[in-house]
């Protein structure tokens, strides 16, 4: 078999296909089958080649999604915002991106997999921890943030979406409320008086609030 010299091309193509399944069909709807069928040639293997489950392909689009639409990078060199109005603009745009959030969506369900709600917070610390981190140093150091804890907070953050996912941690609607309400107050509390009332709609808009 001829090696294949492109191979970011058929990763390009299988995250490509996979979303528009994905987002169509729903993740536990679409099987690799499916995925292969829409490639165009391609087989299996190709496919096996680069991911090793259906798991793995979510992962890299959560990865293609993120970097190509970073939120982060956007407001990251504004000179017109403070530390706290760039984490709010960040929050802001990251929950305006459609696809992202219908992504998020399909992957709820997995996460009731231990090894896959592992690899989410892993991957989420990886991606995240050191933006907020430096915000929040911005933060103090331009008196919009007042707290000692920067390197707690940014982590706390990460943790903060985890709560509020009812597939982890049960709760109805008006629980999940409580809890928005309460990682609002202890925030203000720690001197990040970060969820506004922009936000607060924004983030009661999740599909974790449906």
């Amino acid at each position: 078999m001829a090696r294949n010299k492109y191979p970011e091309i058929t990763v390009e193509k299988i995250l490509d296909v996979s979303q528009r399944l994905f987002l169509e069909k729903g993740y536990d709807k679409t099987t690799i089958q499916d995925i292969v069928d829409e490639l165009g040639g391609l087989s299996k293997g190709a496919i096996y080649h680069h991911f090793k489950s259906k798991e793995e392909i979510m992962d890299a689009l959560g990865d293609k999604m993120f970097f190509n639409n970073n939120p982060f990078e956007k407001v990251k060199a504004r000179t017109d915002l403070n530390g706290l109005q760039k984490m709010r603009m960040a929050i802001i745009l990251n929950q305006s991106d459609e696809k992202q959030i219908e992504l998020t969506k399909q992957a709820i369900p997995m996460l009731k997999n231990p090894h896959v709600l592992a690899r989410m917070i892993e991957t989420n610390r990886r991606r995240l921890c050191p933006y907020w981190e430096l915000f929040i140093e911005e933060g103090i150091n331009d008196g919009s943030i007042k707290t000692q804890y920067k390197k707690e907070l940014a982590e706390f953050l990460v943790l903060m979406d985890i709560w509020l996912i009812p597939s982890i941690f049960p709760a109805n609607r008006e629980e999940l409320q409580n809890r928005f309400h309460c990682i609002k107050e202890m925030l203000e509390n720690m001197g990040l008086p970060l969820l506004n009332e922009e936000i607060s709609e924004k983030i009661t808009e999740l599909p974790y609030f449906e």
